[in-house]
């Protein structure tokens, strides 16, 4: 447990900034697995769609530190990949 004045600050602080990650996680979760539905579903116009919106967020959540931003990209990348090849 903290027990200097600074360090209960710190717990507090690392324990706001823990509930306001796990919120930017899950909503760009929420947006892979529309890419993902999408993909499933084989309509490249939904996939398009869908990865159109998802990307915003993944770069978004690079931004504010919930993802590193070369993880990022991978998963962009990959993604817009799999749409692309829906047409072929």
């Amino acid at each position: 447990m903290a027990n200097t004045p600074s360090a209960k600050k710190a717990a507090r602080k690392i324990a706001r900034r823990t509930v306001v990650n796990g919120a930017r996680r899950s909503r760009m979760r929420t947006y892979l697995r529309k890419v993902e539905e999408a993909l499933a579903s084989g309509s490249q116009d939904d996939a398009r769609a869908a990865l159109k919106a998802a990307e915003p967020e993944i770069m978004r959540a690079a931004q504010k530190g919930v993802l590193h931003k070369n993880t990022a990209s991978r998963k962009v990348s990959r993604l817009a990949a799999r749409v692309k090849a829906l047409s072929a």
